[in-house]
């Protein structure tokens, strides 16, 4: 982590600490943890278990109120698409939160920072550590609203596969995904992958792992569908 205030996070975040020791924690992997002889910090892991729960119960209620006709199968898998991994690192991404992340130096040789599972963990850590911090739930709802539920293409985006799936199947055809392309070393690999119906190639994408590529092939899909589907 750069040696600066924590205070522009905090002011990206929209949330004020009142124990910063809280948020750090939350920026700390186990391995730098490990290599302080004094353990000053601990790491993220527990900050993340509780972050997780208010993420699944903030995300749950939004889409029970957001999709009133879907059963409780399709908003599980909705929920499951929609605050994934890929969906968390790119919100961490987005709030420069990597750049504050304390690693120790294997981790950090070896590509922890853009490690997707890594980043992850820390925006669940960082909501679980708000949680604690100010002891209700609304400020890590607004957070997660505000940065991971509002925006409606992003919800649209992650359940792009079960979309397309359910497109295929109205017409009596099924979608399978195949990789197309692997490329990069492998602390950061890139992936592109191919959505087929049948033998046709009907969408590509690509992402830093393969559910994210095949999220992407499956939008590509769609968006081209419904722009044919306006031309008629």
């Amino acid at each position: 982590m750069r040696n600066t205030s924590l205070s522009e996070l905090e002011g990206r975040i929209g949330y004020e600490f009142k124990d910063r020791y809280l948020l750090e924690c939350a920026l700390t992997h186990a391995s730098f943890a490990n290599e302080q002889k004094i353990h000053r910090y601990k790491d993220y892991e527990r900050l993340e278990f509780l972050g997780d729960a208010v993420l699944e119960m903030v995300s749950s209620a939004f889409l029970y109120n957001e999709y009133p006709d879907k059963r409780e199968g399709e908003l599980t898998k909705l929920r499951a698409s929609l605050v994934c991994e890929p969906s968390l690192a790119d919100c961490a991404r987005h709030l420069g939160i990597p750049e504050y992340i304390r690693l120790g130096k294997g981790e950090e040789a070896g590509g922890g920072r853009e490690k997707e599972s890594l980043l992850c963990d820390v925006v669940e850590a960082v909501i679980g550590a708000m949680y604690l911090d100010c002891g209700e739930l609304d400020p890590p709802r607004r957070f997660i609203m505000r940065f991971i539920l509002s925006d409606r293409d992003r919800v649209f985006f992650y359940d792009s596969k079960s979309r397309l799936q359910e497109w295929a199947q109205g017409i009596g055809e099924m979608i399978h995904y195949e990789l197309l392309e692997e490329t990069g070393p492998e602390h950061f690999k890139q992936y592109r992958t191919g959505a087929y119906m049948g033998p046709k190639l009907i969408g590509t994408g690509e992402g830093r792992s393969k559910k994210l590529s095949e999220q992407q092939a499956a939008y590509d899909a769609l968006t081209k569908i419904r722009q044919k589907n306006r031309k008629h």
